[in-house]
């Protein structure tokens, strides 16, 4: 990238070049994972969606290439709720190296009764924490490859409000969706700034950034057919949010800087300008309960021994 792009302010309607850049999206058929994969096509970038749905990546795919016919996407088959099946969908990718990946696939469940993976882990935690510590390491040579990969992980603002309860984190004792959910993303966010200290530790190029939507509602969401459709009694009832919110189009933006952006640094949180909620990404301050060393620590120890991981994740000095 020219000095000239690297010193023009950002402009979320005009993205810089990635042609010949590599990037996985999962979850990127639907969602916020959807427009990530979206703007990244944009660029010239080859984009893979992963995803565990084929005829839900074939949809999107095709909406991807309605808007830019020359969009260069892919599908990989990829459930992160089976930790057994990383390795070969990761070997399928066939590639030399990757650029980066964005960690954004997640379950969200609104009511009880709690499920669980087949892996008997939490459906919640397993899947959006367990299922992505597990997919790094299976990446760490691909990204290591590249010339200055990236691991952007999608965090969730809901995360603010929780705290981790590291004697019970896939929540069998306590188990409330909404709790359960925010604690899976806290994990996930916790995991990103831990896998950057991590990262500088053994002088890897490899960064860890971690990136957050805001609040991100589907009324605000152009529609993009099949994909998503907005009607128009959905757009009138979401309008008086717009004051504090978003829809996810515009809610994919900071992702898409964290993981496009030269400036960009590891350890970095992205989000949207105005509380966190609504704007234009900018950088924000780390909140100290996410990156808390000696949680995030306990954390690491944890996530290595269920998802039956390497501790280092296969990045080495």
């Amino acid at each position: 990238m020219s000095s000239a792009s690297q010193s023009r302010p950002w402009d979320v309607h005009r993205l810089p070049s990635a042609e010949g850049n590599t990037f996985l999206v999962t979850g990127g058929n639907t969602g916020i994972g959807y427009f990530v994969a979206e703007q990244l096509a944009a660029t010239g970038a080859l984009v893979v969606l992963g995803s565990r749905d084929a005829a839900k990546a074939g949809a999107a795919m095709t909406s991807i290439r309605s808007r830019a016919a020359a969009a260069r996407v892919r599908h990989l088959q990829l459930d992160l709720a089976d930790l057994s099946s990383l390795k070969s969908a990761v070997d399928r990718l066939g590639l030399d190296h990757l650029d980066g990946v964005v960690h954004n696939a997640g379950v969200a469940l609104d009511h009880p009764p709690r499920r669980e993976t087949a892996d008997g882990h939490e459906l919640m935690f397993g899947t959006n924490h367990l299922g992505h510590f597990a997919l790094t390491q299976w990446l760490a040579p691909l990204l290591t490859a590249a010339p200055a990969g990236r691991v952007v992980t999608v965090g969730s603002f809901a995360a603010r409000s929780e705290r981790l309860d590291l004697g019970d984190l896939q929540s069998t004792r306590n188990y409330r969706p909404k709790h359960s959910y925010g604690r899976s993303k806290l994990a996930q966010m916790s995991f990103g700034f831990e896998l950057d200290r991590r990262l500088r530790a053994v002088g890897s190029t490899v960064l860890s950034v971690v990136a957050h939507p805001g609040g991100a509602l589907d009324g605000l969401t152009p529609s993009r057919p099949p994909v998503h459709v907005t009607t128009t009694g959905e757009r009138l009832r979401a309008l008086p949010a717009r004051l504090l919110v978003q829809g996810k189009e515009a809610g994919a933006r900071p992702v898409v800087r964290a993981v496009l952006d030269p400036r960009v640094r590891g350890g970095q949180l992205w989000g949207p300008r105005v509380f966190g909620l609504r704007g234009t990404p900018r950088l924000e301050p780390v909140p100290a309960h996410m990156a808390d060393p000696a949680v995030a620590a306990r954390l690491w120890a944890a996530g290595a021994e269920l998802a039956g991981t390497d501790p280092d994740l296969g990045f080495r000095q």
